[in-house]
């Protein structure tokens, strides 16, 4: 069930857009990327006059007032891109890029730096998360697992960690759980309707060369290449359980669990717990894993651990799971 107030409701509890923001959005953005399906580029934006810029100003503003993004600005242009050295016949050796709107862009950064400030000051952000944080990344987060395995040395203990591939994560999210989600951590009313209607009856069309198609309807996931998307996905992920004897690593949705002991079955019997937590959470929120990318890895000291074959610490991962996650070669 979808988030609804009344139709002719309006909202003023929150900050309103100022010119200068539209303004600060306008000078970064970057000459040489393509249009939207409105086919305004940026050249185009950055050489608007001063009072085309209090006019956007002004819509955004009432987008943000009545909780309705603009439906114009919902639909995406899909350009299909040949992977290196791949067979231009087969469908899945291209990869999608989505093209949105640069005037829907802006709109979002607004959006997105209000949503932002919220989620900072009331502390709502899932600390494992490292993706589309500020200050935080990938490498930031593998200094964390590289920490995790070597204080485990330190202390003779070998570390075993599982690697798990979202399947089409971004595509995948399901938006009445998200609305649910944005509800559930206290959101502000004006935030939820706008991002609900922004969710809401959006479309694609593909370009190949100077044909398009027809316009497809987009019922699940949030969209590809957008300023808002990336947040939405992290909160959606933002109570994925968590367990006191393993490490939780999250960057965007790369998931990776760790656990340490000196004894390899304490190991096994954690990281299982975990796995089957993690299994009934994906169930509930319709979140499916790719299974063939999925890998995990024994991670041990062989100068202390000679049992171990050289060049190689593995070892075989019987997971409870169901019949696709067992059997996990690590």
């Amino acid at each position: 069930m979808r988030f609804r107030t009344e139709a002719n409701s309006v909202c003023k509890d929150f900050d309103p857009p100022l010119p200068s923001e539209v303004l600060d959005c306008i000078k970064s953005l970057r000459i040489n990327k393509a249009p939207g399906i409105d086919g305004i580029n940026n050249k185009m934006i950055k050489n608007l006059p001063l009072h085309t810029i209090l006019t956007i100003t002004t819509i955004i503003h009432k987008i943000m007032t009545l909780g309705h993004f603009s439906t114009r600005w919902k639909t995406a242009t899909v350009v299909p891109i040949l992977k290196p050295g791949k067979d231009p016949t087969d469908t899945t050796s291209y990869r999608p890029i989505s093209l949105l709107p640069s005037l829907s862009k802006i709109a979002e950064h607004l959006i997105l730096k209000r949503l932002n400030n919220y989620l900072k000051e009331n502390n709502n952000f899932f600390s494992e998360q490292f993706g589309f944080r500020e200050k935080l990344s990938t490498f930031h987060q593998l200094i964390r697992v590289v920490e995790y395995v070597t204080e485990g040395f330190a202390n003779k203990q070998k570390t075993g960690a599982v690697f798990l591939d979202i399947q089409k994560a971004f595509d995948r999210v399901w938006q009445d759980g998200l609305i649910h989600k944005l509800i559930h951590y206290n959101n502000p009313s004006y935030l939820i309707k706008l991002i609900d209607s922004y969710l809401l009856e959006r479309k694609f069309a593909v370009r190949v060369k100077n044909e398009l198609s027809s316009t497809k309807n987009i019922n699940a996931g949030v969209a590809q290449g957008s300023k808002i998307g990336p947040t939405l996905f992290a909160l959606y992920f933002n109570d994925i359980p968590k367990q006191f004897n393993t490490l939780l690593c999250m960057y965007a949705d790369d998931t990776a669990i760790l656990a340490r002991n000196k004894n390899p079955n304490y190991i096994q019997i954690a990281l299982n717990r975990h796995l089957k937590a993690l299994e009934d959470w994906f169930i509930k929120w319709k979140i499916e894993i790719n299974v063939s990318k999925t890998e995990a890895i024994m991670f041990a000291n062989a100068r202390r651990y000679s049992s171990f074959p050289p060049h190689t610490h593995t070892l075989r991962l019987m997971t409870e799971l169901s019949p696709g996650l067992r059997n996990v070669s690590i």
